[in-house]
């Protein structure tokens, strides 16, 4: 009978794992996979790639684990840190810019009607715009969360700001786009 792996906490995982200890790395991926896939699958969006580059990402991980310095960050950071790259390289990559050119049209239109596309580009027009006129602080945290795709944990751990400043700055920021946005509405 195996013994089963056993540590008190990240630490204990990551020197297992530099120690090339098999049941740690199967621990990994329970407790780290489903994260992953979803910030694999937030930038590729295909199912099919995104399982691929999940395992990519794991044997990655698996590769250069004797990289990891908690000097620098946390654990889950790093993970993040790998999948991104991992995920970043492929949508830079020609086979995925051929993909994409290769689409069915039905691929990339939704069969949604005529009104509910004019409204919705109604709606974003000028959102940009309307953000670049937030305090700074506000406006790279709503940057960070909606066009570069972080949560709000990611941006408290990436950018050492506390996850509290995080949530006021962005709940503020979007109280402050919704008046803008009004405005802007009763404008026209």
């Amino acid at each position: 009978m195996t013994s089963k792996v056993q540590f008190e906490d990240e630490t204990d995982l990551v020197k297992l794992l530099k120690q090339g200890n098999e049941q740690a790395f199967g621990v990994l991926y329970d407790r780290y996979s489903a994260m992953l896939f979803g910030i694999l699958h937030r930038i590729v969006n295909d199912q099919r790639e995104v399982e691929h580059l999940l395992q990519d990402c794991f044997v990655k991980i698996w590769q250069n684990i004797n990289q990891y310095d908690p000097s620098k960050g946390r654990f889950a950071t790093w993970l993040i840190n790998i999948a991104r790259n991992q995920a970043i390289d492929f949508t830079r990559s020609k086979y995925f810019s051929q993909k994409q050119k290769n689409q069915p049209l039905e691929n990339l239109v939704h069969s949604i009607g005529a009104n509910h596309a004019v409204q919705t580009m109604d709606e974003t027009i000028g959102l940009a715009q309307l953000v670049k006129k937030l305090p700074e602080s506000s406006r790279q945290i709503i940057e960070w969360m909606y066009f570069d795709g972080y949560t709000q944990q990611e941006i408290a751990d990436n950018f050492k700001i506390p996850l509290g400043t995080v949530k006021s700055r962005a709940r503020l920021a979007l109280n402050t786009l919704r008046t803008f946005f009004s405005h802007q509405h009763n404008l026209t």
